[in-house]
């Protein structure tokens, strides 16, 4: 009996060995599979966490709720976070906004850009199927996508023709018609402080970012910005190739020195389709829905900064009506009484930290010429600036990333690789950096961080680990992911002259002008082509023409555009142009053909009071849209357009109301309105 029995103890020994072991495989598996942060047994043992989107204990005063630790992952109890938002993200059903440059190469296999033109721009067409979406921040995951094998390239087809909208009246913070405008200060358009939260789409409780194991001694990279421009890069392709290993390896010194893990990807979830096509109007009403819809990250934990916003976004609301004002122009604007006011504020509240890590010349090394060179000047003047930028972090209401999309794409792309799989992974390893080494980027998630990109590669190239900041895209269409109420669209403008931005100014008087409507450039994309198919050779009124006859200075160009009615801004490869801001410089009255394309400042400015919306079907009907327009709302139109110029020029010196302070106010205003109302 005792004999049985023992046996039977042994048995039961091994068969319980055998399920612990098995458990403990199972444990492993798990681990590997689904917490890719680390060592399971060094988090437990480690007592140096960092958080990386979490709640941080960085700061004396800081009170992170509770959170149960469960090895290197931090999930939290705090129910009240609203990390869930629904913002316009668009999917392609036959290519991803990510497709590599294809048909923009020169014979040596490098990036050929024409200063006069969009040359050098992302071709990308295909039918495209607009959706809501929602981000969801979850898990990091490997990066696996190259933009050639996310999707490849089709031929290029017309949009979808819908329905034109000839009601271009809205409600946006005015009462009454463009020659009699009367402010709101309660509008819809306005900040929304006490509209409610929006709602959750197939929302569930949301699960706090993790507490990662890291070592915070990794160094810093330092940098002095006073540099102003860089010479563009001759290397060879190998040389290039060479290049960008040593960047990215020096880059990665810094990262890899930590055991921190990454910044989460921003999922995207799809939701309900909407249109293929949207006019200006439709992008007014999207204007107005995102005012009351959309809201940032909830901070991780407060801070004075934040009161000082909600009572900035107050003020605004609330700002004192007025209804003329001898520098600003009332009917350029949609509710000039906010917009003051909005302004004033900024110049007396806003503080901005620049970051100092990084190394050039992808970082802090302004470009300050050609058609991207609106990033360049953003960044030379505001790393100049002594008014809005603080050296104490702590008291900052906004943080800028200082990078180049055009530095990043000229020192990091492989020629005739048609991957952007290494510059995306640049980016990601310096906001990395950022993150272990400062918790301002934890605390919001990145919702008061910003950048000003203008290659038109940077919303795909933003949009995996820079999606929750507010980015200020000169390639600013709907369909690539641009979202209303935290995105800024950029004006890209052509400096030739980079000591004298701006050399011929001006153009001639309306009764100079003989010419109705000009347009020459390379034909670039699909709109171009039907615009020459209808219009070129004729009509005598309608100069349009492909790529004009190289003259010193681009007089030829310059000269049609001071001596036309219209200028005809046609999308290329991507929805933006110089030309909107070149017809504007020249004073002359923009036709945006783009349909998609988000106009610069379309929170403050009332474009359809000085400019041309046309729809691209339309296209063969251009003369007589053109024409329908009444001798009188022309010289109104134009006269508009003379007095909106300041705020699209850039100066030596920064001077009130012109586009470097509009950029930094559209980042300051949309900041404002994403503050969950109190």
């Amino acid at each position: 009996m005792a004999q049985d029995l023992l046996s039977i103890c042994q048995a039961e020994t091994r068969r319980l060995l055998w399920i612990a072991g098995m458990l403990f495989a199972v444990i492993l598996v798990v681990q590997h599979l689904e917490l890719p942060y680390g060592n399971l047994l060094s988090s437990i043992l480690s007592s140096t966490k960092v958080p990386l989107v979490g709640k941080s204990g960085f700061q004396a005063g800081y009170s992170p709720s509770n959170s149960e630790i469960v090895g290197n992952l931090s999930l939290s109890n705090d129910l009240n976070n609203t990390s869930t938002y629904a913002i316009h993200e668009i999917a392609s059903n036959t290519r991803s906004s990510d497709s590599a440059l294809e048909g923009n190469e020169g014979s040596n296999g490098t990036l050929e850009i024409d200063e006069d033109e969009d040359d050098g721009k992302d071709a990308s067409s295909g039918n495209l199927v607009k959706q809501n979406r929602t981000i969801i921040v979850e898990n990091v995951k490997p990066l696996e996508t190259d933009f050639a094998q996310e999707g490849g390239r089709e031929p290029e087809v017309s949009s979808v023709e819908k329905k034109n909208t000839t009601d271009n009246t809205y409600l946006e913070g005015r009462i009454g018609n463009e020659n009699n405008t009367v402010d709101v200060v309660n509008s819809t358009a306005g900040l929304p402080v006490n509209s409610p939260a929006p709602p959750m789409m197939n929302s569930s409780p949301s699960t706090a970012p993790a507490i990662f194991e890291t070592n915070v001694g990794a160094p810093i990279i330092s940098v002095d910005s006073n540099v102003t421009s860089v010479e563009k890069d001759r290397t060879t392709p190998s040389e290039k190739t060479e290049n960008s290993e040593l960047l990215h390896s020096n880059l990665n010194q810094t990262v890899h020195n930590s055991s921190m893990t990454r910044v989460p990807e921003v999922k995207i979830e799809p939701e309900v389709p909407i249109s293929d096509v949207y006019s200006i109007y439709d992008m007014n009403n999207l204007l107005l829905q995102s005012r009351a819809l959309y809201h940032s990250v909830i901070p991780q934990w407060s801070s004075p900064v934040d009161q000082e916003l909600q009572y900035v976004a107050s003020q605004i609301e609330n700002a004192p009506i007025i209804k003329s004002d001898p520098t600003l122009y009332a009917p350029l604007y949609r509710n000039l009484s906010m917009f003051k006011r909005s302004y004033e504020l900024m110049e007396d509240t806003l503080k901005v930290y620049v970051y100092k890590e990084g190394e050039r010349p992808i970082l802090h090394s302004p470009f300050l010429k050609g058609i991207y060179a609106s990033e360049g000047w953003f960044m030379k003047q505001l790393e100049a600036d002594k008014k809005f930028v603080t050296k104490n972090p702590q008291k900052a209401h906004l943080y800028y990333l200082p990078f180049s999309s055009r530095m990043l794409e000229e020192r990091l792309y492989v020629p005739n690789s048609h991957s952007h799989k290494n510059l995306i992974q640049y980016l990601k390893d310096y906001v990395d950096m950022i993150a272990v080494k400062h918790p301002f980027w934890n605390r919001t998630g990145g919702a008061d961080h910003f950048l000003v990109a203008c290659h038109d590669w940077a919303p795909a190239e933003t949009k995996k680990y820079m999606a929750t900041c507010i980015r200020a895209l000169c390639n600013s269409d709907i369909k690539e992911g641009f979202v209303f109420g935290k995105d800024v669209s950029l004006p890209e403008t052509y400096v030739k002259n980079d000591k004298n931005p701006l050399r011929d100014l001006g153009g001639n008087r309306p009764s100079k002008r003989s010419i109705l409507a000009f347009f020459a450039g390379s034909m670039h994309g699909y709109v171009r082509p039907i615009l020459l198919q209808h219009w070129e050779d004729k009509d005598p009124d309608m100069k349009i023409f492909g790529k004009l006859p190289k003259a010193k200075g681009n007089k030829n160009y310059v000269r049609y555009m001071q001596s036309s009615k219209y200028c005809i801004c046609a999308k290329g490869y991507e929805v933006n142009s110089p030309r909107v801001v070149e017809a504007i410089f020249y004073e002359c009255v923009p036709v945006i053909i783009s349909d998609n394309f988000v106009p610069p400042f379309l929170e403050v400015l009332n474009w359809e009071s000085f400019a041309v919306f046309v729809l691209e079907k339309d296209i063969p009907n251009l003369k007589n849209i053109l024409l329908s327009i009444p001798k009188k709302k022309y010289l109104q139109m134009q006269m508009r357009v003379k007095k909106v110029q300041k705020h699209f020029l850039w100066h030596a010196k920064p001077e009130k109301y012109d586009i470097f302070h509009m950029i930094l106010h559209s980042i300051w205003y949309n900041r404002l309105h994403q503050l969950k109302p109190i």
